[in-house]
């Protein structure tokens, strides 16, 4: 007869589930938080970086999930 201890009933892939959940949550919110950023740029500040308003739109529209 065999008896478990809390150590072996431990699941031991939640701490790097919960590292890759918070880190993709990392990365979306990077996303949402510099594409808000890029869609108040100037038109001369897109110039200088080669991007058209029209550019921004389309970045700017996708969700946060999508890269």
């Amino acid at each position: 007869m065999s008896i478990s201890t809390h150590e072996s009933m431990t699941n031991h892939h939640t701490p790097g589930l919960l590292n890759q959940v918070g880190e993709t949550l990392h990365v979306w919110w990077e996303r949402y938080e510099r594409r808000r950023e890029l869609s108040q740029w100037t038109e001369r500040d897109l110039h200088d970086i080669g991007m058209s308003r029209s550019d921004i739109v389309f970045e700017t529209e996708k969700p946060f999930w999508r890269a």
